[in-house]
């Protein structure tokens, strides 16, 4: 009997690293195929985070380094964690999973002692993609009304691990947040959170596949065109769909208790209990925020002078 290479690359994938036992997190098996539309969010997505987790080779010949961290923003329910989840499974690395809020703490050095740990554990462990869920929430604009002692000093301790002295290595480093415009500035330079990806409504041919995978499991009548109800559905979001192809089942089954498919006027009364997430108000507000990016203005300073078109 031999050992080979391959019988410890094989040993590597059945063995918990210790390291990750306290953090790691277990993902559905969620692929790219469960995400709809929304395709240039995954392309920006994929570029940022896939490609160099699986193929940094093409960044050597190319003689560039990654992006250090990827930010998704945008309206509520549109998939930014969902993304997050099947970019971890795509790449096979150790995913850690960070709520904002946990994080704090009122004893002095503990929420930085906690980023430190995170980021120390990730690079044991590396490959390892970090996802900082709700950031606004732990890294607010410093010197603002909505900061204070303890997260400025979470600010300063992330601004430390993105670009400090330690090399982040394989690590790669995703934010989520739907209020972009009161996250530190700083945070959002090049060589931190340096990928900006815009993760808004879907179209119609997204809104189609959306449906298509959250009733795939519904037995449906001969009469729902899922075309149709995308079409229809301008506003809705991935957790709007879902909601109404959940509403819709219970209409039914409200209906006839007995019952064992879903007729198309199940989904329309469904639709007149959901409410589409996406208004004339949000929808501006993220565009103003998206054409700030871009321009490499501060939004969180022109949001503050200009009002806020969005929600609290």
């Amino acid at each position: 009997m031999i050992v080979k290479r391959e019988d410890f690359r094989g040993a590597l994938g059945e063995v918990e690293p210790s390291a990750m036992r306290e953090v790691l997190v277990e993902l559905p098996k969620i692929t790219w195929n469960d995400v709809g539309g929304l395709q240039d969010a995954k392309q920006d997505v994929q570029e940022a985070v896939e490609w160099p987790l699986n193929s940094p080779e093409k960044f050597d010949r190319m003689g560039i380094d990654p992006p250090a961290g990827v930010l998704l923003y945008g309206p509520p329910g549109t998939g930014k964690t969902l993304m997050a989840k099947a970019v971890a499974n795509e790449t096979n690395a150790n995913f850690i999973s960070v709520r904002g809020p946990q994080l704090l703490s009122k004893w002095v050095g503990e929420s930085e002692k906690a980023i430190r740990q995170t980021f120390r554990k990730a690079r044991q462990v590396s490959p390892t993609v970090i996802f900082f869920d709700e950031l606004d929430s732990l890294a607010p604009g410093r010197g603002q009304e909505v900061g204070n002692n303890v997260s400025e000093r979470v600010v300063n301790q992330l601004l430390t691990e993105l670009d400090g002295l330690e090399e982040m290595g394989e690590v790669m480093v995703i934010g989520a947040t739907n209020r972009p415009d009161i996250i530190d500035p700083a945070l959002i330079r090049s060589g931190r959170f340096d990928r900006l990806v815009m993760v808004g409504q879907p179209g119609t041919e997204g809104r189609e596949r959306i449906l298509e995978i959250h009733t795939e499991d519904i037995p449906l009548a001969p009469d729902v065109s899922l075309r149709e109800l995308a079409e229809i559905t301008d506003g809705y979001v991935g957790s709007d769909l879902a909601s109404i192809a959940r509403e819709a089942a219970i209409e039914a089954l409200r209906e006839d208790v007995d019952a064992e498919e879903v007729e198309m006027r199940h989904f329309r009364r469904a639709m007149e209990n959901v409410r589409p997430t996406i208004t004339e108000d949000i929808l501006d507000y993220y565009e103003q925020v998206e054409e700030q990016f871009k321009g490499g203005s501060t939004p969180g300073r022109d949001r503050r002078e200009g009002g806020h078109l969005g929600f609290q």
